[in-house]
């Protein structure tokens, strides 16, 4: 079923509550990115996944700042004017990486349209550094758009390595005004694209919110598009308000709608793809890489209809 707006703001739907963060091993990784001075994903955009993720030993790590330059009305980030890059973020995230022995790491960014090249040197720095420190560690990257950038920011990061590139589309053109201020969906579709033209042995991801208001046409059309710029993986998980000054939720769909899309996008031809109400793009990172062998992956099919 779909819950009704009315219902939506008195409430959640059982299906989105879960518990709080605890255990050993939530303590140590919380005490952990405190005395290195980073910041996660996790805690800034209030995941919901927080507890689950911090009790197995894994997270999200956000580099070049807790303060974004853009205005998206649907994240919980704080927005401003930044401070300067911090240029031993790489060195203590890789300390991080080898104090817990991750295998599979993400990182994310605020958006730095402030410096020439959007942070995309702090990016490539980091993922030689885990790549020599932390051997057989696998490095995701989760970039923002880069759109005004004065150098090819993109091939400073792709050049340093990283095992797989993420870029989330976020959500249907039509909402792109309204939710992703400073955002342009053909300028994500292009990075995407490139990465599939200059880089074809790096796996690509992107990801979406649903419940902002948008229509069915308008997501397969965007899934489609998401298909012909080459991307394999997917993640479609429902939006949450993170606060009362972001966009309300239009809609809250149920696990058997988010079925529903998921196998939709399999039948388009995505190698993987993680549907659900809670899911978010490194929600089980792992697991999704790891079902997506390099070199073994399908390439893009022809969209149905485009």
């Amino acid at each position: 079923m779909t819950m009704p707006v009315s219902d939506a703001r008195r409430r959640l739907p059982p299906w989105l509550k879960v518990p709080l963060g605890g255990g050993e091993q939530f303590a140590h990784l919380k005490g952990l990115v405190r005395d290195l001075k980073l910041h996660t994903v996790c805690e800034s955009a209030r995941c919901p996944n927080l507890g689950e993720c911090w009790s197995a030993g894994t997270g999200t790590f956000m580099i070049l700042g807790n303060i974004c330059t853009r205005g998206c009305t649907y994240c919980a980030v704080p927005k401003g004017r930044p401070e300067p890059l911090d240029l031993d973020e790489p060195r203590r995230v890789t300390e991080a990486v080898k104090a817990m022995r991750l295998r599979h790491i993400v990182v994310t960014s605020v958006d730095r349209d402030d410096v020439p090249d959007g942070g995309a040197s702090v990016f490539a720095e980091l993922v030689r550094l885990v790549h020599a420190e932390c051997p057989g560690t696998r490095v995701e990257l989760l970039i923002p758009d880069f759109r005004f950038c004065k150098v090819d920011a993109l091939k400073i990061v792709m050049d340093a390595g990283p095992d797989f590139l993420n870029h989330n589309i976020e959500t249907v053109p039509r909402l792109f005004p309204t939710a992703r201020k400073g955002g342009n969906y053909e300028v994500s579709l292009r990075l995407l694209q490139d990465v599939r033209t200059r880089w074809p042995q790096v796996p690509s991801k992107s990801g979406m919110m649903l419940g902002l208001g948008e229509e069915d046409h308008e997501v397969e059309a965007v899934l489609a598009d998401l298909r012909r710029v080459g991307v394999r993986i997917l993640t479609l998980g429902q939006y949450l308000r993170p606060d009362a000054k972001s966009l309300p939720v239009a809609k809250f769909y149920a696990p058997e709608e988010f079925s529903a899309w998921g196998a939709r996008a399999r039948a388009m031809g995505f190698d993987h793809v993680e549907s659900a109400p809670l899911v978010r793009s490194s929600y089980h990172a792992e697991r999704q890489v790891t079902d997506t062998v390099p070199g073994s992956l399908s390439s893009p099919a022809s969209p149905p209809g485009r």
